[in-house]
């Protein structure tokens, strides 16, 4: 049986609600027998009896289960909302109107198709004759007046619309959902992305179906696109950038076009690619830079026979460049003739100023021009050079110190310096195990051969895939070219007995015939040591390559490896300060690095004080951060920052409280994607599994003129009936305890035993 008092619900079984029904009339006459035996204490007497009373008729009410109900009565009509989608992607025309829309079957766009549907006659019958309130809504539309810049923002959310009507709706019906199913922003209150999924749970918790219908083909338009390219910030004068892109094509058979890259002035660079069908090809570009400052280059491709979206056909940037002087320190024992000719190779770049620490171990220390007489130990004058060549050098007598090591080993990984390790047979770079320089090598040397091994016959370098698409092995005008010069460049005899790579390291060229248990023996290897890189170069036999070209080609890698060691020293380096960032293109949303080296007015790295940095936004915004400082022997600082938007992060440092100090300024470019691609195909395997979360369907567009019988077959929403178990509940527990424990200290109060 049940009862109620209000909104108070009992529900005892018959039995129990008679049994104590007769145990509270017996309690009852129980208590008014001892009321009235009381004597000379009456009140007393009689306040505990009725606390008594009090205690059973809880322990009664709570065998009865009483529960607090709450009944929610919808206040309006049942509603359907109807939401299409605007972003776009909607304008991708890939769609062919049906017979019932236009007799002749045009194709048109997503967007236009998703307009003509809602204008449909077949949502009138969802009204029922006005008991049903239907309405209409647009999301993730592109507004009017928006600028190129903004409109690469725009995306599509699926998930707001969902989650406002939710919350501003308590008598949803139905929703229905047209859309190509494209979700690639987060929502207004998830900065994080989400998936549209959670709005639909939130459907199934209001009991409330979903209904999408994807609009727009399966399968993507013919298109070629261009959708990444990573070019340098900056480069120098003279020098060659290599900038890698990405095309990925959708046509249905192979295109062989042009890559052209070009200058504000109109000045091209062109090269013949042939671009899969239906994949994505990468590959990379040249590009001379011939004047000082910035200049504007578009990378683009042509459209190709049968390409419909011209659009995502070119990408535009900006890249610096900047003449520049390079401090280099080679290091050797012997003059040996990969020493001679490095250093005259050096000494005859303009760009290049060398000095050269020439440990003779039986003539004594080189003098003459370039030649310096001994090791700088102090870090004012090690902490100005960009790059080292460390030849067959160790420690010992007349050699280096462990100390002198640690040096060079610090201002690699904390001023981003680059080191050479260009090994030798006399094997003295063996006897730099254990120390912070040898853990700077990019290889394992086979301690078995630490003097390295020598062929009869000459072998040339092999490049690997990597090192065909370096910088550092460009011998020639172009990438094409280039395998042909290295397949023809003369071999070596002497080379070092590599047992493998350290992890994190490049193999860019192999021995052409020697292996060992680990596959090619790697002779030129890369690798990031801290802020600066290294380099091992397995033979010294680089001067051959001058046979028959004089310095062309000995001439253009020693140059390469030069520019390419000291290009994070020279992002933007002023008298003071010296400031470097990674990654060089950073796509908004990514973290920037930001790392500094700071000097005091004596070139000594700063171990007193603070660097201090100010960000400025693509739109003006400043933002200042003190860096943390991560080694005060080498003045090394670090910071980092997120960017969130494309354009131009405008980044200033300078040593903080100290005028006399002059800050250094650098840029980041950031340029984003369009978030909504046109030609891309529809999502309906993301629409039909919100529909299905929320125990809809998900209908063709031909099929929606009998959405009205589908929706009318769904039951109609009730008033909500909610009940809380009041007898469950912890307080009722805790209330009883508190009661039988006032009764039983009125008890003995009372001299009742």
């Amino acid at each position: 049986m049940s009862f109620s008092f209000s909104n108070l619900v009992f529900s005892p079984s018959t039995g129990l609600f008679y049994t104590g029904v007769i145990a509270l009339l017996i309690i009852g006459t129980l208590c008014f027998i001892a009321w009235r035996r009381a004597g000379t204490r009456p009140l007393r007497t009689g306040l505990l009896e009725l606390l008594r009373f009090l205690i059973a008729t809880v322990i009664v009410l709570m065998l009865w289960k009483p529960e607090w109900r709450t009944v929610i009565h919808p206040e309006d009509n049942p509603e359907i909302a109807i939401l299409w989608d605007g972003s776009g992607s909607m304008t991708t025309q890939d769609v062919q109107l049906p017979a019932w829309l236009d007799s002749e079957k045009s194709l048109t766009t997503r967007a236009d198709y998703a307009k003509r549907l809602v204008e449909a006659p077949f949502w009138k019958p969802l009204e029922d004759n006005g008991n049903v309130k239907l309405f209409f809504s647009d999301f993730s539309s592109i507004p009017g007046d928006v600028t190129p810049e903004d409109k690469a923002k725009l995306g599509s959310d699926l998930r707001s619309p969902i989650e406002k009507l939710v919350e501003n709706h308590d008598n949803l019906r139905a929703v229905i959902l047209l859309s190509d199913g494209s979700h690639n922003i987060a929502s207004d209150n998830d900065k994080q992305s989400s998936s549209p999924t959670a709005a639909a749970q939130q459907l199934l918790l209001k009991n409330t179906p979903l209904f999408t219908v994807p609009i727009g083909a399966e399968t993507s338009l013919p298109d070629l696109d261009l959708i990444d390219y990573s070019a340098p910030d900056f480069g120098i004068v003279g020098e060659f950038v290599q900038i890698p892109y990405s095309i990925q094509s959708s046509l249905d058979k192979d295109v062989r076009t042009t890559i052209t890259l070009r200058d504000e002035a109109g000045a091209p660079k062109t090269e013949t690619i042939t671009i899969p069908a239906n994949k994505t090809f990468h590959s990379s570009i040249l590009w001379q830079l011939n004047k000082e400052g910035s200049t504007k280059l578009t990378l683009s491709v042509p459209v190709a026979r049968g390409e419909l979206n011209a659009r995502n056909n070119s990408q535009s940037f900006i890249i610096g460049a900047k003449k520049e002087a390079i401090r280099a320190l080679v290091i050797e024992t012997k003059p040996r003739w990969e020493y001679r000719f490095i250093r005259n190779a050096l000494s005859r770049d303009p760009g290049v100023k060398v000095d050269c620490l020439l440990l003779h171990p039986s003539l004594g220390k080189g003098d003459g021009p370039d030649y310096i007489q001994e090791f700088p130990n102090k870090l004012e004058d090690l902490q100005k050079y960009d790059v080292i060549f460390f030849g067959d050098v160790g420690i010992g007598k007349g050699q280096l110190t462990e100390e002198q090591t640690d040096l060079l080993a610090g201002l690699v990984k904390e001023q981003a310096s680059g080191i050479v390790f260009i090994p030798g047979p006399q094997g003295n770079q063996a006897s730099l195990k254990g120390t912070k320089l040898e853990e700077l090598i990019p290889v394992i040397i086979d301690p078995k051969h630490p003097k390295g091994l020598t062929d009869s016959t000459p072998s040339p370098l092999n490049l690997t895939k990597s090192g065909k698409s370096s910088l550092l092995t460009l011998l020639g005008d172009n990438e094409t070219e280039n395998p042909k010069i290295w397949r023809n460049l003369p071999g070596f005899h002497w080379f070092a007995a590599v047992d493998k790579i350290k992890a994190d390291a490049t193999v860019l060229a192999t021995h052409s015939n020697r292996k060992n248990s680990y596959g090619s023996i790697p002779l030129l290897v890369t690798k990031q040591a801290g802020s600066g890189k290294a380099l091992f170069l397995g033979h010294d036999s680089a001067w051959r390559w001058r046979r028959g070209v004089e310095d062309l080609y000995h001439f253009r890698f020693w140059k390469n490896v030069a520019r390419w060691m000291s290009y994070q020293r020279n992002m933007a380096a002023g008298e003071r300060i010296r400031l470097y960032r990674t990654p060089d293109r950073p796509k908004p949303g990514d973290t920037v690095t930001l790392s500094a080296n700071a000097f005091n007015a004596n070139g000594v790295p700063l171990r007193d004080g603070n660097v201090e940095i100010e960000i400025t936004d693509p739109n003006g915004v400043k933002s200042t951060k003190i860096m943390e400082r991560t080694n005060g022997t080498w003045g090394a600082f670090t910071g980092r920052f997120i960017i969130k938007q494309p354009g131009e992060w405008k980044i200033t440092a300078k040593i903080e409280g100290d005028p006399a100090a002059k800050s250094v300024s650098t840029s980041v470019i950031s340029i984003g994607q369009e978030l909504e691609k046109i030609g891309k195909p529809t999502n309906p395997n993301l629409l039909k599994e919100m529909a299905k979360i929320t125990k809809g369907q998900m209908i063709q567009p031909d099929q929606l003129n009998k959405i009205s019988d589908i929706i009318s077959a769904l039951p109609i929403k009730k008033s909500i009936e909610t009940r809380y178990p009041i007898w469950a509940h912890i307080a009722l527990l805790i209330t009883l305890i508190i009661l039988l424990a006032m009764f039983w200290t009125g008890r003995k109060l009372n001299g009742t035993f």
